[in-house]
This record gives C-alpha cells, sequence and structure tokens, in this order.
C-alpha cells in the first residue's frame, strides 16, 4: 500500500501536477495522491487553486486571445488547441434541452454551430462569413455526448480560406464539413 502524502507534500505535488497540466480533474489528482475527491477539493480551495472549469478558462483565454473574427465567448465548446491560421481544437457537451424531445437526438444547428464556430476562429481575418458549406452528418449525438470538433485550414486563395472540419463522439465520426469562408477585411462598408 501507497504511504499518504503529508499535506504540504500533497499540496505541492497538486500545484506541480495542475502547473504541467491545467486540464486535471479533482477525480485524477486523488486517483494519482490516492486521497479522496473531497480531500483534492479541500485542499485546492486552501491553496486559492480554482476548479478544473475555471482553470481552463483562464488558460483559454490568455491563450487564444490572437483570435480575431469571433469573441472568445462566441465559441461553441470549449477552445482547447487553436493555431491561427493552421486550425484548432474545440470540445462541447450538448444538454438535454438541445435535444429533440421525442428522439433525444441533439438537433443539427448546436453541432453545426461547434463547427462554424471553430472553422471561423481558426482564420486569420477580422471579419468572415461562411460563403459555401458542404456537410455531412453521419451519425445521431444525444445528450451528455463528448463532442470533439478539430479544424484544420486546407488553403488560403485570396480572400477565401479553405476550412475542414470533422467532429467526433469517442472515436465516431459524427459530423464532417468542408467550408470555405469568405474574408470581409477588405470590405470598406460595414
Amino acid at each position: 500500500m501507497k504511504r499518504a502524502l503529508s499535506k504540504s507534500k500533497r499540496h505541492e505535488e497538486i500545484r506541480k501536477m495542475i502547473a504541467e497540466n491545467p486540464f486535471l480533474t479533482d477525480e485524477s489528482l486523488a486517483e494519482a495522491l490516492g486521497v479522496s475527491i473531497q480531500t483534492i477539493r479541500l485542499d485546492r480551495m486552501e491553496m486559492g487553486i480554482p476548479e478544473q472549469k475555471e482553470r481552463i478558462k483562464s488558460v483559454a483565454e490568455n491563450k487564444f486571445e490572437s483570435i480575431r473574427a469571433l469573441a472568445f465567448n462566441e465559441i461553441v465548446g470549449q477552445l482547447v488547441n487553436f493555431k491561427l491560421g493552421e486550425g484548432g481544437t474545440s470540445v462541447f457537451q450538448p444538454s438535454k434541452h438541445m435535444a429533440f424531445e421525442k428522439s433525444g437526438v441533439i438537433k443539427g444547428q448546436y453541432i453545426y454551430a461547434q463547427a462554424e464556430s471553430l472553422a471561423i476562429s481558426v482564420i486569420d481575418a477580422d471579419v468572415a462569413l461562411i460563403g459555401v458549406a458542404n456537410i455531412k452528418y453521419k451519425h445521431p449525438v444525444y445528450s451528455g455526448d463528448t463532442l470533439v470538433a478539430t479544424a484544420e485550414v486546407i488553403r488560403k486563395r485570396g480572400n477565401k480560406y479553405f476550412v475542414w472540419v470533422k467532429i467526433k463522439k469517442d472515436e465516431e465520426e459524427v459530423f464532417r464539413g468542408k467550408f470555405i469562408l469568405v474574408s470581409l477585411d477588405d470590405r470598406k462598408e460595414r
């Protein structure tokens, strides 16, 4: 049996682990350190470390401030990876109110919104619109499913950006979209 760390050593380990990976959950920390989730929560509160959701938001807001075409809070889902002009990744967990009442299937508008907002966020433009979208819904999504969207800027031609977005739940692709975005940066009237 693993010997329990003293409180000060545990605090030191928690700080170190969160500094290396701010996305760690209380459950992961508890398992790694051999203590209860409640102990981790009390330790975090005592040390002034916010919960995972707040840590992710803080890291994301600082790391992704170079997004140009959208405000950070307009992205559907949480942006977890991003490189302007190249691509990015977002994670989204649709809720029950986003589903059709009868079937429980998430409405396509929410899945499309994740793909569209990710595509717009990764291009290097101040103002952009979807000019053309070729999309395909491949499998149903239900509330509680975790959707991981990845966007890749395939090429740029003039004021047009070609972006491919794939959304998966687990390892199953549920949506794919090929977007041509039009940058309106050169437009004089607004």
